[in-house]
């Protein structure tokens, strides 16, 4: 399956409802779009950031930014939030995390899903530099309240070693009613 036809990570999906309806979202390091793509189809506003935007440029218009940066020039990243949400997946550069913190508004959710130490048994990524130690994310955010975190092997949609973490800024009685909250290992 092509990279601009794969389905959105099970993770996204499950928390994006966590998310203000209508809200305004980053997808850092956006690809080919999976997630761009799905924020629209959920009628959020979105500002997709990719050092290759080719692939996202027929998705740009009025609830869409398609932004060309390379997030890791060691220049500052000029996020321009608050966001009411921030997806990232597959993609780690730790001087980034403040920054995405900070980038959050007021109950903005952030979901994070990347590949951790242990995935080098499996595939790229294989270097120390873009795996996660085991519980970065948790360390990584700790102003940010925990809705969902988990870490270990997954087998879909192709085995791995992953941390994932889903958490808000400010305390937990301000998500949805009927949001999915949940600790626990990684399961597919």
């Amino acid at each position: 399956m092509p990279h601009f036809a794969s389905p959105p990570s099970p993770w996204v999906v499950r928390f994006l409802p966590l998310v203000r309806k209508g809200g305004r979202v980053l997808d850092l390091a956006a690809g080919g779009g999976r997630h761009t793509r799905l924020l629209l189809e959920e009628g959020f506003s979105v500002r997709a950031i990719d050092r290759d935007t080719s692939a996202l440029e027929g998705l740009a218009g009025p609830r869409c930014e398609v932004s060309n940066c390379d997030l890791e020039t060691g220049e500052p990243v000029a996020l321009r939030g608050p966001y009411d949400g921030i997806v990232v997946t597959n993609y780690l550069y730790r001087p980034l995390f403040p920054a995405l913190e900070r980038a959050l508004a007021e109950a903005g959710v952030l979901i994070y899903e990347t590949f951790a130490a242990g995935n080098e048994a499996f595939s790229p990524p294989r270097n120390p530099d873009f795996l996660l130690r085991h519980g970065e994310l948790l360390a990584a955010f700790p102003s940010l309240t925990v809705v969902a975190f988990e870490q270990g092997e997954i087998r879909l949609p192709r085995p791995a070693v992953v941390e994932r973490l889903a958490a808000v800024k400010g305390p937990l009685g301000r998500l949805p009613q009927g949001a999915p909250l949940d600790r626990g290992g990684a399961r597919e």
